[in-house]
């Protein structure tokens, strides 16, 4: 932590203090008694950043503070909406692009703490990004971190604001936000596989027979989370509740280290759920040693309150309480349950303490929930009990999306949803799939005996696309692990940053960056009744785009509806992309550094990618002119498959350090592959397709065909339509036929996916 600004930065008065932290951001305190915060807060652990350059204006009416991106008006008396002001711009700026002390920006929304019980959206608290170019974060109660790494809640009688006037500059306001707040952590990289979790009372013997399934039906899982029922939960009311507990169920793991034991030898790390609310009751197994640590006699049976707020029961707390259960193999902890936002002094969360101190003890991940600006330090984020409904579905990608606009990178969600609602197993795939695409893949269901998320549990076809996207989450680990050390991003990002001025970008919430290489549009309602197909609104950029699972190619620059039957989702990659997998087809739980890849490759435009793995980095170029793929030189020898989307008739040709080498070609139907085998850590691969190689067209009378084929409509309006589709203008012929909206669009997403 550095909190202290540097003094060029800080333009002084008696009671407030001004200081300018970046070109876009600047920080604003008022406190009548003339004493200004230095130490760090929630929020703000960094302010001693570059000094940016400005200029201060003074007569005797007020100060002007100017930078390239904003002009500060301020009267040097209260904070008042007539006396503070901040253009956007730097300069006399226009209408809805000045903020007045006391306004409540309007901006795109940031995140919110939990989605407990949420069937569809919910309001989000603020971001630092907004249409009209200016956000405000509120530090004034936000409590406070020590010297000796200890908080304090006295901030009181003052405000503290920072204003953030980046304009559109979206991806430069949340840098900012990083710079004052603190990075992202890296997250480990077997935190990137599939989650299983449910709130069910296994025993070790069920649990490790269900991993045992899995692996039989070739479903990699590289985290085990265990629900409540780990510890006891059947307790002598006199002790209240069972929520919370330290004490391991005998009766369903008789021996917790060595069944820990055979879940990691299976490839999965162990985390447990914990309720700390309660405390520790004289029933646990570590009431004595707790006791004991808080000079407190065990003799008395009474109750240990649980106060993280009293720095000996928050050593204790780790020390005894959980260095035990570690040792027996928790590699982490799920937070859970903190009774709300108060503890025993006003104005410290206790969901922020454990957050910072779990995360600070662990070194590498916690489980909890979201605890307002900051919390960005401590991944992964448990989004909460979300109601089993397409509204909660439809609304779970605009929210992870949304959530980058306050620096919130890591969310888990239920998949599938947690409780309520009714079976529907097109939902449930739709979900799934969303999963594989975000940040973290959970699935997780409430103690419901009806309510299973284990594919096998669901028929045709819904069991093998559930099953082929928990394979593809696993070889995407690769890509995700790079987007993981990705500096000043989350991994899903709203459209809006790409395009900020561009409307169309605002209207597509269910569609998002996901890397510097994919776009997602995540289907998340029914299918339509006639054509089988889901729907869902999209915008593409200017460009060409590929959709990496399906081989079609697109015109971007346009909004349009995406349609997809139950076996996939729009996942699109612009010309150039490069896209790193896990090169087999079903990979082991734990996702480890793969001795095969996969790199797929957008042809269209030049294309860039560094492969960054724990052993180091792999350089991936693509050079659109020659039509060369260049790998290497990296860190560890392998084979390499590469593949090429929407490209047919090209002809590879694999050297090793210049010369030539077998090479095994697979010309499918819509793409080329060659895989190189056992290339050295030193060698560089060169793949070669021919110069300047063009995507293949869509054979859009065969898609539409098909479209035709399986929809549920007469005889005679399948054969009208195919002979419209192969007329001169077939999108006019079509509108005279009064087709049904979703047919419509359908036809329309094939027949204009390639204009030019």
């Amino acid at each position: 932590m550095r909190p202290v600004a540097d003094p060029a930065a800080v333009v002084r008065g008696e009671r407030y203090r001004i200081t300018v932290l970046t070109e876009g951001l600047v920080r604003l305190e008022y406190a009548e008694d003339g004493v200004f915060e230095d130490r760090a807060s929630t929020f703000a652990v960094n302010r001693q950043l570059p000094v940016p350059a400005f200029q201060v204006f003074e007569n005797d009416d007020h100060l002007e503070v100017v930078t390239s991106r904003f002009r500060l008006t301020y009267d040097r008396g209260p904070f008042t909406t007539s006396g503070l002001s901040l253009a956007v711009g730097g300069g006399i700026s226009t209408y809805h692009s000045v903020w007045r002390y006391g306004q409540a920006p309007e901006d795109l929304g940031g995140t919110a703490r939990t989605l407990d019980n949420a069937d569809g959206a919910i309001p989000l608290e603020p971001g630092v990004v907004s249409r009209t170019g200016f956000a405000v974060i509120d530090d004034s109660r936000s409590f406070l971190f020590t010297d000796d790494g200890w908080v304090s809640a006295d901030n009181v009688n003052r405000v503290d604001l920072y204003v953030f006037a980046y304009g559109h500059d979206y991806a430069e306001a949340l840098k900012a936000f990083y710079a004052v707040s603190g990075p992202q952590p890296v997250v480990p990289r077997w935190a990137l596989g599939n989650w299983w979790s449910r709130f069910h009372a296994y025993s070790d013997e069920s649990y490790l027979a269900l991993l045992d399934r899995f692996r039989d039906e070739g479903l990699p899982f590289s985290v085990g989370v265990i629900d409540m029922d780990w510890h006891l939960t059947d307790v002598d009311p006199r002790y209240g509740s069972g929520w919370t507990g330290y004490t391991w169920n005998r009766d369903l793991f008789s021996e917790p280290a060595s069944f820990l034991k055979q879940v990691h030898d299976r490839g999965l790390r162990v985390t447990l759920n914990v309720h700390p609310a309660d405390g520790v009751r004289a029933y646990e197994d570590a009431y004595p040693a707790m006791a004991a640590a808080l000079d407190r006699d065990p003799s008395s049976g009474e109750p240990i309150a649980f106060d993280v707020t009293d720095r000996r029961f928050l050593t204790a707390y780790f020390e005894v309480l959980h260095r035990g259960l570690e040792a027996d193999g928790v590699d982490f902890w799920w937070l859970d349950w903190q009774s709300g936002p108060h503890s025993r002094v006003a104005g410290i969360d206790p969901l922020w303490m454990l957050n910072h101190f779990h995360f600070l003890d662990n070194g590498a991940l916690t489980f909890s929930r979201y605890a307002g600006p900051g919390s960005h330090r401590y991944p992964v984020g448990f989004s909460g009990d979300a109601v089993i409904s397409w509204a909660s579905l439809a609304f779970q990608p605009h929210f992870t999306a949304t959530a980058a606009n306050i620096g919130y990178g890591w969310w888990s969600h239920d998949i599938g949803g947690h409780l309520d609602g009714v079976r529907d197993d097109e939902l449930a795939t739709r979900w799934l799939q969303f999963g594989c695409f975000s940040p973290i893949l959970r699935l997780h269901s409430t103690r419901n005996p009806f309510i299973h998320k284990e594919p096998w549990a669901f028929p045709s076809p819904a069991r093998e696309v559930m099953a082929d996207f928990l394979r593809l989450r696993h070889r995407l680990v690769p890509y995700l692990h790079t987007m993981n050390h990705r500096d000043g991003l989350p991994l899903v990002l709203p459209m809006y940053y790409r395009a900020p001025t561009t409307e169309a970008a605002y209207e597509v919430p269910n569609q998002y960056q996901f890397g510097s290489s994919l776009v997602v549009a995540a289907i998340t309602t029914p299918a339509d009744r006639r054509t089988g197909l889901g729907r869902v609104k999209a915008w593409l950029p200017e460009g060409t785009w590929v959709d990496v699972l399906t081989d079609l190619a697109y015109d971007g620059g346009r909004s349009l509806y995406l349609h997809r039957d139950l076996s996939t989702i729009p996942v699109l990659a612009p010309s150039g992309a490069i896209v790193p997998l896990d090169g087999q087809a079903v990979p082991g739980n734990d996702p480890v550094e793969p001795d095969h890849l996969e790199v797929l490759v957008v042809a269209g435009a030049d294309g860039t990618f560094d492969l960054i793995e724990d052993s180091g980095v792999t350089p991936l170029r693509w050079h659109q002119e020659e039509g060369v793929l260049e790998v290497g030189p990296g860190p560890l020898g392998r084979s390499w498959t590469t593949t090429f989307p929407a490209l047919t008739g090209v002809d590879p040709v694999a050297t090793v350090d210049d010369l030539p080498v077998p090479a095994e070609i697979d010309r499918g139907a819509t793409r080329t592959s060659i895989t190189v085998r056992d290339v050295p850590a030193t060698a560089m691969l060169r793949i070669s397709v021919g110069a300047r190689p063009g995507l293949r067209r869509n054979d859009v009378t065969a898609l539409v065909y098909a479209l035709l084929d399986r929809a549920q409509i007469e005889y005679r309006t399948k054969t009208r339509v195919l002979e419209a589709v192969e007329s001169a203008r077939p999108l006019t012929v079509l509108q005279s036929f009064d087709l049904d909206d979703n047919l419509l669009t359908a036809l329309g997403e094939l027949l204009l996916s390639q204009e030019n």
